[in-house]
């Protein structure tokens, strides 16, 4: 009888994706064959809700009358939104198919106005303006989709274009108060729909024009920490846009600084170690938000600080951890309400949160904690009847909509970054070996296999409770312990191991080279440690951030 692992191997040469997903002949199908993606699964849902995921990302892709397909939001929101879609959504729809999310971002400088702004959304009723809705910086987006695809200086050229007449707007519109941070309207200028955040203010700009805000508001405007963060985070990426494009970075350097220099002076609290909106009169609107991950997701704060905020936010199940992810609202705020049946984000836990939490973790090496984050997360969407933009915190149990591109590109995301094979900007290459052997809602499976071309070669990474192997060409490459996460290069050559579990992992690195048998390399790695190695395999040095685990006070 075959191991698991071979079991896995079989099912995954086996499987046809673009036939499994019903994806022949569409856009994501011959994007996901030429890629040479697939996936499968011994025991357990998994295998079935990858494919199940694939088909319901098709349906969010739609064509456009006279134009290429684009990413659509899904479930109830029908069109492209600039906060999620065009952004966060788009770059990890650029590892699967990354002609859309081309296209998708195009979407946006092919419908700004004529005084700069980009539409918040464009809908088949052509792009609206009466909110800005800026999350998820888009030029960071951009800049990854450039270097994730090997470059197209036209479309860089162009977004970069767009991007830096869209500053000079927020620059004209959105400070009105001189601070040098950016301020927000309306609730909707955020996404914070039903947030205690924006109780007594409007959901849209005043008379629906984003470039006002309503007189006779009480509180309004904020000097928003997301929306200033955002701008910080936007202005280093344009910096190195225009390097690439041979212009002077230096002026959107200096920008960016003062972006964050106005962050902390209006709305850092040193005392709670977190960012609170700063209203019209001055006062701090002090509700514990999701705020604070939106800002740590713009690469704000050194690793000290992403530290406390782990400690005393972030993994504390007093505040924003949840069992089932990180709530929209502190969890001991007497406002938060974990009614998942609606679009709330006063607290229920939101996939699109989930899916923009690794663009701080990752960038601060807090892999291990992401994975104990993630966990429960993929266990309650393999066992769900849909893919819902809200999760019970309690239950994990699917709330709000279905068929949501969020949910999807997370769930997808997940099963890369945790047990799949991740390319990276840069030409990066991440092998990840946390199977999902140990999940509950009987979401587990005895071994996996994940299949992806990378520089024209064809990988595959499978796993069992104890074991990952990383075949190239259907040879065995390389094997590791479970609990390690290899970090390669575009020609196959390991240039660090990355510890992934909760605690120390001991075991071998494997190095298959033919007839002659394996050399192993003998390793513990702690969690969050980087070991990096040179070209002969030997080690040349050690890093790594200290694991912070679930906190209970």
């Amino acid at each position: 009888m075959d191991k698991p692992i071979d079991a896995a191997l079989t099912r995954l040469r086996d499987n046809d994706t673009a036939r499994r997903a019903g994806l022949a002949g569409s856009a994501l199908g011959t994007e996901l064959a030429a890629a040479g993606i697939g996936f499968a699964a011994v025991g357990g849902p998994l295998e079935d809700r990858w494919h199940r995921a694939l088909t319901e990302l098709a349906q969010c892709i739609r064509p456009r009358e006279g134009a290429p397909p684009v990413l659509n939001e899904g479930g109830v929101y029908h069109g492209t939104w600039i906060e999620s879609t065009g952004t966060v959504n788009a770059e990890v729809l650029a590892r699967f198919a990354p002609g859309v999310a081309r296209d998708t971002h195009l979407l946006f400088a092919d419908h700004q106005r004529g005084d700069g702004m980009i539409p918040y959304k464009v809908t088949d009723a052509g792009p609206a303006f009466s909110q800005i809705q800026i999350v998820t910086p888009l030029a960071r987006t951009v800049w990854h989709h450039h270097r994730l695809t090997a470059g197209d200086p036209g479309f860089l050229e162009r977004m970069y274009r767009a991007m830096a007449r869209y500053d000079d707007w927020l620059v004209r519109f959105r400070d009105t108060r001189g601070t040098g941070g950016v301020e927000a309207f309306c609730a909707f200028d955020t996404g914070h729909d039903l947030s205690p955040r924006f109780w007594f203010a409007p959901d849209r700009a005043f008379r629906g024009d984003a470039r006002r805000c309503d007189p006779d508001s009480p509180t309004l405007p904020y000097v928003a920490p997301d929306l200033t963060a955002n701008a910080a985070c936007q202005r280093s990426y344009l910096a190195r846009i225009a390097e690439a494009l041979g212009e002077d970075p230096d002026p959107w350097r200096r920008k960016a600084n003062r972006s964050i220099e106005a962050l902390y002076e209006q709305c850092f609290d040193e005392d709670d170690g977190t960012f609170y909106d700063r209203d019209r009169n001055g006062a701090h609107v002090r509700v514990r938000s999701d705020v604070l991950l939106r800002v740590l997701a713009c690469e704000i704060g050194d690793a000290a600080f992403f530290e406390r905020a782990l400690r005393d936010h972030l993994m504390n199940t007093r505040k924003f951890l949840s069992h089932f992810g990180f709530t929209s609202l502190a969890m001991d705020d007497p406002r938060f309400d974990a009614d998942a049946s609606r679009n709330s984000w006063g607290g229920p836990v939101n996939l699109l949160s989930m899916l923009r939490a690794p663009q701080a973790f990752e960038h601060h090496g807090r892999a291990a904690e992401l994975a104990v984050v993630a966990a429960p997360v993929l266990a309650a969407l393999a066992a769900a009847d849909r893919f819902p933009q809200c999760l019970d915190p309690w239950s994990g149990a699917p709330g709000f909509t279905s068929v949501y591109s969020p949910s999807i590109l997370w769930f997808l995301d997940a099963v890369e970054r945790g047990f799949g094979i991740l390319p990276r900007p840069g030409g990066e290459v991440w092998f990840t070996g946390l199977p999902p052997t140990r999940l509950d809602h009987d979401a587990a499976a005895e071994a996996t296999a994940y299949a992806r071309r990378i520089g024209g070669a064809d990988y595959t990474l499978a796993a069992d409770d104890g074991r990952v192997e990383i075949h190239r060409e259907g040879v065995l490459h390389l094997a590791f312990p479970r609990g390690w996460r290899i970090v390669m290069s575009p020609e196959g050559t390991v240039r660090a191991v990355v510890g992934m579990s909760p605690r120390p992992v001991t075991g071998d690195l494997e190095s298959h080279g033919g007839e002659a048998g394996a050399d192993a390399l003998r390793l513990t790695i702690g969690p969050n440690e980087r070991v990096e190695l040179d070209d002969r395999g030997a080690v040349t040095s050690r890093t790594a951030a200290a694991f912070v685990p679930p906190g209970f006070g």
